[in-house]
């Protein structure tokens, strides 16, 4: 059962001061700790019945993600854990609000929508200076820090469980294959799965300013992928169709910075930075003067070249995988044999250090049925993918690893050896080493999950044994 929180408890010598927020994705709490002075804030992730597994591989990205982030536009990393099975994360508590509650206000005058949107471009150049695109950028994870004596106020991002990093491992796009983001921001480039071009937080910080400049969202709130592909072909309203005095030059911005091509956005932050706080600088072209949507023929004709389209905007998606060469370890949590593990452990650690620049990916399969739903809590009401994410760790302790050389995936799926062949296929994989169990009469006729990974593998696999075991025929 996941942990009860209560005011005035330990969590590794964090105290719990008092709860701050909670939503459908975490619970927020200011707590104190004795080494760390400041006001501190403690992220936990939901890990109840129903979570989905985005969200607390989400939390992962995020606990992997924000120690190697620095600045003023990003809350100060201070600790992270587990305690009883419970994920925690500990951060800077940055004052402030977001901007959410500036969409109740909206339309906002456009110097104000300016003023905001220079504030956010600046605070996502520093972060993609830093190697990470943050993909999930909208008005409630753009976190205005008031002006503190003789500064100025400044934006703070928050929220990187969507997050994609250059020189970090990008476990949403390995463990899933669905189009990930909020939807009335995702980019077209995020709908087909790249999640490494920086321009992407210009597209969602261009549908900001639309709905602070406007009161409205440029393509609605769409929720299944066909309505989220609306945008490779469909434009939204010219602001200024919603709001006609609103300036030319802010709707040129804007609607520059939702172009469908990511070429034709600001290929800055920066940039668009600049002409937010220089108006008067902003050349003006088609875009400024727009008063309708385009005609029926202009979207068919896009609607026709979709297919060209988005293979041109998904070319990128694949750079990504450049972190090779990728070891894999499939670990079978559920029969644990202490003499194969040290076996598994020895063949890992061989191969790790026969290949000094691999990356290891620690994977087990969290079976479900064909048929009907799985709880995910189990007899004693504890989450089953946080308990195997916290018993993947277990095992690849001995190994001694820096942590930014290992992740840990739990797949859930009904047939265990597919599922760990889709993962190495999508993911790129170089190498799988899994070990395998002695065979039985039944396993001899259906086959082992080894001998299927082994046949349907698109890489090296290397099935580990103990000596004396029956071999697969």
């Amino acid at each position: 059962m996941p942990v009860k929180l209560a005011q005035g408890m330990q969590l590794d010598g964090f105290e719990l001061l008092a709860p701050l927020h909670q939503g459908g994705m975490a619970t927020l709490w200011r707590v104190a700790h004795p080494d760390h002075p400041g006001p501190l804030l403690m992220k936990l992730p939901r890990i109840g019945y129903g979570e989905a597994a985005t969200q607390i591989v989400g939390f992962e990205v995020e606990r992997m993600l924000m120690p190697v982030l620095a600045g003023p536009h990003v809350p100060r990393f201070v600790a992270s854990g587990d305690f009883e099975d419970q994920p925690w994360l500990v951060m800077e508590h940055v004052p402030g609000d977001t901007l959410r509650p500036l969409l109740e206000q909206a339309p906002l005058p456009a110097e104000r929508v300016a003023a905001l949107g220079a504030l956010a471009a600046t605070a996502l150049q520093d972060l993609h200076r830093q190697g990470a695109v943050h993909l999930d950028v909208k008005p409630s994870n753009l976190l205005l820090r008031p002006a503190e004596a003789g500064g100025e106020a400044r934006i703070v991002l928050i929220d990187f469980g969507l997050s994609h990093h250059q020189h970090l491992p990008d476990l949403l796009a390995e463990q899933f294959h669905v189009p990930i983001g909020t939807g009335p921001y995702i980019a077209p480039e995020q709908v087909l799965g790249v999640r490494n071009d920086p321009r992407s937080d210009l597209f969602a910080l261009g549908v900001t300013l639309y709905h602070l400049a406007t009161g409205e969202r440029p393509f609605g709130n769409p929720t299944g992928e066909g309505g989220l592909k609306r945008r490779l072909y469909r434009d939204p309203p010219p602001p200024r169709a919603l709001k006609p005095d609103l300036p030319r030059w802010l709707q040129e911005i804007v609607l520059r910075c939702l172009e469908v091509d990511p070429d034709a956005r600001y290929p800055t932050a920066a940039q668009l930075a600049f002409d937010l706080r220089h108006p008067e600088q902003v050349p003006l072209t088609e875009r400024a003067g727009r008063t309708r949507r385009d005609g029926r023929l202009a979207v068919a004709r896009r609607w026709f070249g979709r297919y060209t389209r988005e293979r041109a905007l998904a070319a990128p998606a694949t750079q990504h995988l450049a972190q090779a060469p990728l070891l894999m370890v499939a670990i079978d949590l559920k029969h644990e044999d202490p003499a194969l593990c040290r076996a598994l452990h020895e063949s890992v650690q061989r191969a790790l250090q026969t290949t000094p620049g691999a990356r290891l990916a620690c994977v087990t399969v969290m079976r479900t049925a064909r048929i009907g739903m799985d709880s995910n809590l189990d007899a004693a009401g504890r989450n089953r993918h946080v308990k195997r994410l916290v018993a993947l760790r277990d095992w690849v302790r001995p190994l001694q690893l820096d942590e930014h050389r290992v992740t840990f995936h739990v797949l859930e799926a009904h047939d265990p050896a597919e599922a760990l062949v889709e993962y190495a296929r999508t993911a790129d994989v170089d190498h799988i080493l899994l070990g395998a169990r002695g065979l039985t009469g039944v396993r001899r006729m259906l086959g082992s999950v080894s001998a299927r990974v082994v046949a349907e593998a698109p890489c090296t696999a290397t099935v580990v044994r103990v000596r004396g075991e029956p071999q697969a025929p």
